[in-house]
């Protein structure tokens, strides 16, 4: 037996996260290529390929035209490129909401074609029969309450939930279907601090906050945001890094160098060898 053998890396996994309510911080960000998450793995518990993709990586004014083949070719990018984290593809607009057989025919295609961990969806009427259905056939399943950027065309604008008590209600109830429906975790998006933590003390699975304050059982940022490659920013956003200014700059520095002919140089030359 070779001496080499790489250590087999024991992926992470919905049981996994699902027993950490009430512990350790779950540290989860978003991931649409190979690149980024081989850099994110061995920092993240979860990589989420969320549909913000379209709007991240594709220029969509939103995630509504985002298919189910988008989704699982960044999935398969991701998986590649990971090891440790667990890996959760988010179920576009139209590919779930209807009848349950169609969710599951493709959840179930999402699984095979990716080789991901779980699926996630956003709440709804309809949504926890879904998930009940998905669970009991094998897929594990991510919730997500509060703010839903696939009903931005309903609501109008990208607006923070539970402000008024009929609201906050409402997504108190749903984030309770969506547990009782079997979902190992629940996404909490832009509500304030009060419901949050509200939800997370209703809820025996762990809740992971974006933009729902630090008593979530943990947080999830689109890492583009994070790493601060766009022009603005989100309110619940940290910036860690300015990687467009950085970008920007290493673009303007080769520009100059190629018109002035500094690039290529004898280093980045070939040359004959007689």
């Amino acid at each position: 037996m070779s001496a080499h053998r790489e250590e087999k890396v024991r992926r992470l996994a919905a049981p996994d996260l699902a027993a950490r309510k009430g512990g350790e911080p779950i540290v989860c960000l978003t991931a649409y290529t190979a690149p980024m998450a081989a850099i994110l793995d061995e920092a993240c518990d979860l990589l989420l390929v969320g549909d913000s993709l379209g709007m991240v990586v594709h220029g969509l004014p939103n995630t509504v035209g985002v298919t189910l083949d988008m989704m699982i070719l960044h999935g398969q990018a991701v998986m590649r490129a990971s090891r440790r984290a667990m890996v959760v593809v988010d179920m576009p607009f139209g590919s779930y909401e209807g009848a349950p057989e169609e969710a599951y025919a493709n959840a179930a295609r999402i699984m095979k074609e990716t080789g991901a961990q779980g699926v996630k969806v956003e709440s709804g009427p309809t949504v926890p029969a879904t998930i009940d259905y998905l669970v009991k056939r094998g897929i594990p399943v991510m919730g997500h309450v509060g703010l839903r950027p696939q009903a931005v065309l309903v609501d109008g604008a990208f607006k923070a939930k539970g402000r008024t008590e009929d609201e906050r209600a409402r997504v108190l109830a749903e984030a309770r279907a969506t547990e009782a429906a079997g979902a190992f975790c629940v996404v909490v998006e832009g509500v304030a601090e009060p419901l949050a933590r509200e939800i997370t003390e209703a809820l025996a699975v762990p809740t992971v906050g974006i933009g729902a304050s630090a008593g979530c059982d943990g947080q999830i940022l689109v890492v583009d945001d994070m790493l601060g490659l766009f022009d603005w920013t989100p309110k619940f956003v940290r910036r860690y890094a300015d990687l467009r200014g950085e970008i920007a700059a290493a673009a303007r520095a080769y520009a100059e160098d190629v018109r002035a002919r500094r690039f290529p140089g004898p280093a980045e030359t070939y040359f004959s060898k007689t």
